[in-house]
């Protein structure tokens, strides 16, 4: 992993603490990502949005499952309603739903991130023109972020949901940059931070 000053690192914290406004409960809330084009004669340039959803019992352990472009959560409650393969630079080309208040009690945490795709070889978030990320719910903005604290990673944290005791989702910005490909990031996403 990769700290906000790009020196490779397991664990660091990139994010302030950001709770979810007002100390409202989550309902449906979207992650929008967008990004721009890769110039004429490169590579497109691939990015997505990765929700990795974690049991009650072990929120920092194995994910139960992930949802990315090409799967949705067994309930549909986390669902991939826009993708994009290239960017288009036509705002927000892509959207992950989540739908807390219908998320089972037997999970208790989700991290969702966004990671590049490297297939036309390295590239980090330093590379991406116009790159940036929103959380709202309804019409409220929870977070934005334009990976500028990220620019050396591949892949990056952007938010963390954790179940509060009362049942009640809360959300906490949480930017941490990767230097693994999508895959690998899937299984650490969720890593604890030291």
């Amino acid at each position: 992993m990769l700290d906000r000053a790009g020196t490779s690192r397991h664990g660091s914290d990139g994010g302030a603490c950001k709770v979810s406004g007002g100390g409202k409960a989550l309902g449906k809330v979207e992650v929008r990502l967008k990004w721009d084009p890769s110039p004429l004669g490169e590579t497109p340039r691939h990015l997505d949005i990765i929700a990795a959803t974690y049991s009650a019992d072990d929120p920092y352990g194995r994910p139960v499952y992930v949802v990315h472009y090409e799967s949705r959560s067994p309930d549909g409650t986390i669902t991939m309603t826009r993708h994009s393969e290239t960017g288009m630079g036509f705002g927000f080309v892509e959207v992950m739903v989540l739908e807390f208040d219908r998320l089972a009690p037997v999970y208790g945490r989700v991290v969702v991130g966004v990671a590049i795709h490297q297939d036309g070889g390295p590239r980090t978030f330093g590379d991406m023109s116009n790159a940036g990320v929103v959380v709202v719910q309804r019409y409220e903005q929870l977070l934005a972020d334009d990976f500028a604290q990220v620019a050396d990673a591949t892949a990056t944290t952007v938010a963390e949901f954790t179940r509060a005791p009362s049942g009640a989702w809360e959300m906490r910005e949480m930017i941490r940059g990767f230097d693994s490909d999508p895959v690998l990031f899937c299984a650490e996403m969720g890593s604890p931070q030291h």
